[in-house]
């Protein structure tokens, strides 16, 4: 049995590493195989030796985090554990990906949380051409911005275009006040917040302003073709077939292209068929091409979404093996 001890800045430290109620040390007990308890500000560490190093500079990492964030969540507890080398309650280690992903922001680097997200990032490096689909949450978006700005920082391309089709979600918005881009902006905004987490802002505004970082709606690719740059379409289920052909036709030489979707969530009109769910149909047998389905597995936000995404799933595969959902039914009989 081997012990190691960890100071704490006081009470309130002590708070925000255990969480509520003690979930997040409940949490790091059961993803090391370890017992820690506190006394006299001091965090105490126990078990295998091996275990307890590995422990420990989680509950060191976790400390730094708590303090520049004011808290920390459960997200923070399991990327601190998997770094150091803990395994999942639901899968393999999460970071089988050879590098992490380097955005030379401030040292910070990105590591893959999941097999599927390892999987993802390596397929990206490896392939010019790489197709990701997923739910909801489980990083399409954010690990191609990063690898996106790491091959930019990296000299490997010169340019940065961020694609998006102006699809409303189930709902008209009407017609928005402001120019082009302030009509734009709530398409594109959740590629800008990702590219706002690994690029600071003035740098991002200047990279913009030279058109070396471009983010714009699929329409404006028409006529384009692109050298030296890494492309990324999202939310590519929302594409046409017609669409989808002028986009992957816009890849000029030395460049690099991730198309990223949830073929589950479309928002084209009835009867129109993805050109997302086309492109992996008829791209199948082209070799070059990386493939990459993530599931609710690899899904990285709170952990309610992922059980939210089981749910879905769960009565879809009910209806499609004919099973008929009568939720007025349901409605009536519950207590």
């Amino acid at each position: 049995m081997h012990e190691a001890t960890l100071s704490t800045a006081g009470p309130d430290e002590v708070l925000m590493l255990f969480g509520p109620r003690d979930q997040h040390v409940r949490k790091l007990r059961r993803l090391f195989g370890v017992d820690i308890t506190h006394r006299d500000g001091r965090v105490r560490v126990a078990g295998e030796e091996t275990k307890v190093t590995a422990a420990v500079r989680s509950l060191e990492r976790l400390r730094v985090i708590a303090r520049k964030k004011n808290g920390l969540s459960l997200g923070d507890i399991e990327t601190a554990a998997t770094e150091e080398g803990a395994t999942l309650e639901k899968g393999q280690p999460a970071r089988p990906s050879s590098d992490a992903i380097n955005i030379q922001h401030a040292g910070r680097k990105i590591i893959p949380r999941t097999p599927g997200q390892a999987k993802y990032v390596d397929a990206i490096r490896s392939h010019d051409l790489t197709f990701a689909t997923g739910p909801a949450g489980c990083g399409k978006t954010y690990l191609a911005v990063a690898t996106a700005v790491e091959a930019y920082k990296a000299g490997h391309v010169r340019k940065i275009v961020l694609v998006r089709p102006a699809v409303e979600a189930g709902e008209s918005l009407g017609f928005l006040p402001g120019d082009l881009r302030a009509k734009l902006n709530p398409y594109l905004r959740p590629l800008m917040d990702a590219l706002g987490e690994m690029v600071d802002y003035d740098q991002a505004r200047g990279l913009m302003e030279q058109d070396l970082i471009e983010i714009i709606p699929l329409a404006y690719m028409r006529g384009r073709t692109l050298n030296d740059a890494f492309i990324i379409l999202d939310e590519a289920q929302n594409t046409t077939v017609a669409q989808m052909k002028m986009f992957l036709t816009r890849m000029g030489e030395r460049s690099k292209m991730v198309v990223s979707g949830d073929t589950t969530q479309l928002d084209l009109p009835r009867g129109v068929r993805s050109g997302l769910r086309d492109a992996l149909y008829r791209l199948d047998k082209i070799e070059g091409i990386g493939v990459i389905r993530l599931g609710a597995n690899d899904i990285v936000r709170h952990r309610l979404v992922q059980a939210i995404v089981e749910a879905y799933e769960a009565s879809q595969r009910r209806e499609e093996l004919g099973e008929v959902l009568n939720f007025e039914d349901a409605a009536d009989h519950q207590p």
